[in-house]
C-alpha cells in the first residue's frame, strides 16, 4: 500500500471511516466484522479489518478471508458476457430467442396461481409480449423474469415452488432455463424493471457460446489471468479456515448463524453455478478485478475488455434514461436505493448524484450482495471501494452502505471529477 495522502486522501479520515463502522456496526451488533478495502489512481491506499470472521470459534477477521459475494457475482458475469460481445458471438440487441429457441413464445402473466398440489405445474394464462426479450433485458432486469424470494406475485411463487435458480438444482444452468420456457413473464421485455434471474440466464449464454462451462470459462478466462486465485463456486477444504462464517439477525437483536463456514454448503461445486449469486471471493480479488475495470479493462500486463466496452458501464441503459424509481414496482427488493439511479452492464449506475442524497459521482457503477457486502468504482475519481461482511437480512444493510459511501469520500483531500 502507499500513503493515502499522495493520492488525494486523508489517512486520519479514512482512520475515522473504520473507526466510526466499527462503533456503529461491529459493536452496535449488526455486523460479525468486516474489511474495507480503498483503491486510488492504481494504488492500493487503505485497508480496515475490525471484527470477527467467526464468531463460535472467536476468530478475528483477517485480511485473506473468504466471503460469499452473492450479486457481487453479478458484475462479474456481465464482464463475461461482454467479452463474448467484444468476439462478436451475441450482441446486446440481439432477441434472446435466438440462443434459446424454447423461449420464442413466452407471454407475460395475465392470470392463474401456482398449484399446491404435488408434482403439478402451474397454471397461467398469459398474453403475448410486446416486443421480444432481448439480451439488453436480460443485462438491465427488464427481461420479466423475477426471484422466487421476492414474495410479490404469482410468478414469485411458481419460482420457490420449482426452485428455480437453486444452487443445488440437478442438471443445472440448463435445467434452469426449460424451467423457465414454461413460465409467463412478469411483464413484457423493456417495460419495467424487477430484480431477477436474468444474470444466471446470462451466465448459461456465456456457457453456450462459449462451448465451456461457466465456472471453467471464469476461472480460465478472467479468475487467472487476473490473478483473482480464492473466487470459485465453492470454498474447497485446503481453505476452509479462511471461509467467514455468515449470520443473520435474530429477535432478540443478537447476531444467529445462518452457514457455518467450517460445514458450509459452499464445501463443494454446486450443480448450477449461478451467475447472479454464487461466487465466494476475497477482498484483495474482489479489488483486482475493480482495479481491471478502473484502468479500462486491462491490468499488469492482462487485457480483459476494451476501454470503450468498459466505458459501457459507467451508462444508463434503461430505455429513456430512466431511474430504477420511475421502473420498479413499488416496494420491490433492489441492493441499492433507487433515486438518481440507473442500469448499466449487471450494475447499478449514478445518473443524478443530487437525487442520491450522497456524495458520488456521475457514471460510478456499483452493487452489494446478499449478505450486506458492497462495492463500487468511481472512473473520475479513479477510485474504487470493495467491502466484505457476512450478514443476511439485516435492516442494516443500505445504512451501512450509505454511511461507508461517506466516511469514504469524507476522506477525499483531492477531487479529479
Amino acid at each position: 500500500m502507499v500513503k493515502p495522502e499522495t493520492v488525494g486522501l486523508s489517512s486520519s479520515r479514512l482512520a475515522t471511516l473504520d473507526r466510526v463502522m466499527t462503533r456503529r456496526y461491529v459493536e452496535g451488533g449488526y455486523l460479525p466484522g468486516f474489511l474495507t478495502q480503498v483503491y486510488r489512481k492504481g494504488k492500493l491506499v487503505h485497508t480496515g479489518v475490525a471484527g470477527s470472521m467467526d464468531i463460535e470459534r472467536g476468530k478475528p477477521m483477517r485480511e485473506d478471508a473468504i466471503f460469499r459475494i452473492y450479486s457481487m457475482t453479478k458484475p462479474i458475469t456481465a464482464v463475461a458476457l461482454m467479452m463474448l460481445v467484444e468476439e462478436g458471438l451475441l450482441g446486446l440487441d440481439d432477441a434472446v430467442h435466438t440462443y434459446i429457441p424454447s423461449w420464442k413464445n413466452l407471454g407475460v402473466y395475465a392470470s392463474g396461481v401456482a398449484t399446491l398440489l404435488p408434482n403439478q405445474p402451474p397454471t397461467f394464462l398469459t398474453t403475448p409480449v410486446e416486443r421480444p426479450m432481448k439480451v439488453v433485458d436480460l443485462v438491465t432486469h427488464t427481461a420479466g423474469l423475477t426471484y422466487g424470494f421476492l414474495m410479490r406475485s404469482s410468478i414469485d411463487a411458481a419460482y420457490r415452488k420449482t426452485k428455480i435458480g437453486d444452487f443445488q438444482t440437478p442438471g443445472g444452468l440448463e435445467t434452469m432455463i426449460e424451467q423457465l420456457a414454461a413460465m409467463p413473464l412478469e411483464f413484457s421485455p423493456g417495460t419495467a424493471w424487477n430484480y431477477s434471474v436474468s444474470i444466471d440466464v446470462m451466465g448459461y449464454l456465456v456457457e453456450k457460446l462459449s462451448g465451456l462451462t461457466f465456472g471453467e470459462f471464469l476461472r480460465t478466462r478472467l479468475f487467472e489471468p487476473l490473478g483473482m486465485k480464492d473466487t470459485a463456486f465453492h470454498c474447497p477444504p485446503e481453505k476452509r479456515d479462511r471461509f467467514s462464517s455468515c449470520y443473520y439477525p435474530g429477535e432478540d437483536g443478537r447476531l444467529k448463524l445462518q452457514d457455518d463456514g467450517q460445514k458450509s454448503t459452499y464445501a463443494a461445486p454446486p450443480p448450477l453455478e449461478s451467475g447472479g449469486g454464487g461466487l465466494v471471493s476475497t477482498a484483495h480479488d474482489y479489488m483486482r478485478f475493480c482495479a481491471m475495470m478502473l484502468q479500462g479493462g486491462a491490468l499488469d500486463g492482462v487485457r480483459i475488455l476494451s476501454p470503450k466496452t468498459v466505458q459501457l458501464f459507467s451508462l444508463n441503459h434503461l430505455d429513456g434514461n430512466r431511474e430504477l424509481a420511475a421502473m420498479a414496482p413499488a416496494g420491490a427488493f433492489s441492493e441499492s436505493g433507487y433515486n438518481g439511479i440507473g442500469f448499466s452492464i449487471g450494475c447499478g449506475v449514478n445518473i443524478d448524484v443530487a437525487r442520491t442524497r450522497l456524495p458520488g459521482t456521475l457514471g460510478e457503477y456499483f452493487w452489494g450482495g446478499a449478505a450486506s457486502t458492497a462495492f463500487w468504482i468511481d472512473p473520475k475519481e479513479e477510485l474504487a471501494v470493495v467491502f466484505m461482511t457476512q450478514v443476511m437480512g439485516t435492516d442494516a444493510r443500505l445504512t451501512l452502505r450509505r454511511d461507508l459511501r461517506t466516511l469514504v469520500y469524507s476522506a477525499m483531500t483531492e477531487s479529479f471529477a
